[in-house]
């Protein structure tokens, strides 16, 4: 049954996986209209070990092996058949498989965009949405260039056709939608590349809406993160009023890292990586710049800590001798000692410099203290606005005020259906990453004064 189509009867149920997602009612009982997205690393067959004693062994070499999955992983798509499909490590590399997934993608109703990595690395990203239901206003494609060769995809679609209770208004119906594969962070340093792959992301949607003049509208960023709710790049999307979508269907908080784990990595460590994060229009959000600084001084803290510094031992730590202020130059040096800059993965002198801006607050050229307190040490991330709380219509909204529409998060579900209790089955061989689907509702709401 297709879960990306508007119900059309009362109690009508919608398949997920191996459960059962009753449709949303409104007050008056009318069925609301939903779509479906699901985010999913397939495993890419040159990545996938077959034999535990040989790591060189890879299921590429077999075709019989890669092609059955694929096949399987095709059917779990197609049976479930979401509005929205955004999947990583596509072997793109293959021609074979790649006309496998546009066939079978193409014959079911999608049409579909792929996007291999820089630098020949074999695989890459796949999005595609259903015809039926969204018109493609533009598709656009985002190279890192850094040195994990990543990339993203950016979608921008209107809903094919408006919903009834809006159908004569002109209340606009787009969404852009982000798939990307972040880096894996198999050492301290690359942790600030991820940052950087995200703050791109973000540069990036910023300008396309700046240079189209969009108004707003809802986000979603699909993917593969490589890092947990623990990290730096989840607080920094929190910071931008990003939500997980599986975290506010289940009303965990950003304290609940262990409810639930979504990948078991090449190092068999098991955890929380994969999310569909979502912004409302309506939705708070700080300044893009304040928030990348935000979540590098925060990185910064968290490495002075780590070497049991207080606040009093870093502020020592940063400043000059025989000073009792930091200065440009001895912000440069810690930098440089806790392994930020001296590395072509370190921080630019461009991001140095924006960095000592945020920070240099009253534009005197050196950070006393009260400054090393408020803009470095005591840099707040999150914004607890409104956070986890579902935005239902409201009727009374000022009609004065430009409205748009939202998405309310009514469900999400991990499969294998283990991962949502925080344990990883032994007899799961489709990838080694879960799949994540989530159904939204359409909302109307208001844009946010911040950003309209």
């Amino acid at each position: 049954m297709r879960t990306g189509k508007w119900a059309k009867s009362m109690g009508r149920i919608s398949r997920i996986g191996s459960f059962a997602i009753a449709s949303s009612l409104k007050d008056n009982n009318q069925p609301q209209p939903c779509i479906t997205c699901t985010t999913f690393n397939i495993l890419a067959p040159i990545y996938k070990r077959i034999d535990d004693e040989d790591p060189s062994c890879r299921e590429s070499d077999y075709r019989a092996y890669w092609l059955a999955r694929n096949h399987r992983i095709l059917d779990w798509l197609l049976n479930e058949r979401s509005s929205i499909i955004c999947l990583q490590e596509f072997w793109i590399g293959n021609e074979e498989l790649v006309n496998l997934y546009e066939k079978r993608l193409g014959d079911a109703g999608y049409v579909s965009f792929k996007l291999g990595r820089t630098n020949n690395r074999g695989d890459g990203l796949l999005i595609a949405v259903q015809k039926e239901y969204f018109n493609i206003l533009n598709y656009k494609e985002l190279h890192f260039n850094d040195c994990g060769d990543r990339v993203a995809q950016l979608l921008h679609v209107e809903l094919a056709f408006p919903f009834s209770q809006w159908r004569n208004s002109e209340i606009r119906q787009e969404i852009l939608i982000v798939n990307t594969h972040l880096l894996f962070p198999h050492d301290a340093t690359l942790s600030l590349v991820r940052l950087k792959q995200v703050y791109k992301i973000l540069q990036y949607v910023e300008s396309y809406q700046n240079d189209f003049q969009l108004k707003p509208m809802p986000i979603m960023l699909c993917g593969d993160w490589n890092g947990s709710k623990r990290g730096h790049v989840y607080k920094f999307l929190r910071s931008q009023g990003f939500v997980s979508s599986y975290d506010t269907a289940h009303q965990y908080t950003d304290a609940d890292a262990d409810k639930w784990v979504s990948h078991r990595n090449h190092r068999g460590n098991i955890c929380a990586v994969d999310f569909i994060w979502l912004l409302n229009p309506d939705k708070y959000r700080k300044l893009l710049k304040a928030s990348w600084s935000e979540a590098v001084f925060g990185m910064f803290k968290y490495l002075l800590r780590r070497a049991s510094l207080t606040e009093s031992d870093a502020f020592a730590f940063l400043k000059v001798d025989n000073e009792d202020c930091i200065t440009y130059s001895g912000f440069c040096e810690a930098l440089r000692q806790l392994n930020l800059i001296g590395h072509c993965h370190g921080l630019s002198e461009a991001e140095i410099k924006e960095l000592w801006v945020q920070a240099d607050i009253d534009g005197n050229g050196v950070l006393d203290y009260k400054e090393f307190l408020q803009q470095v040490w005591n840099s707040t991330v999150l914004d607890q606005r409104d956070d986890n709380k579902d935005r239902e219509q409201d009727d009374g909204l000022n009609d004065a005020q430009e409205q748009t529409i939202g998405f309310s998060v009514k469900n999400a579900v991990l499969f294998p259906p283990e991962v949502e209790k925080g344990r990883w089955p032994e007899d799961y061989s489709l990838s080694d990453h879960a799949r994540l689907t989530v159904v939204f509702s359409p909302i109307r709401m208001p844009c946010s004064q911040m950003i309209c």
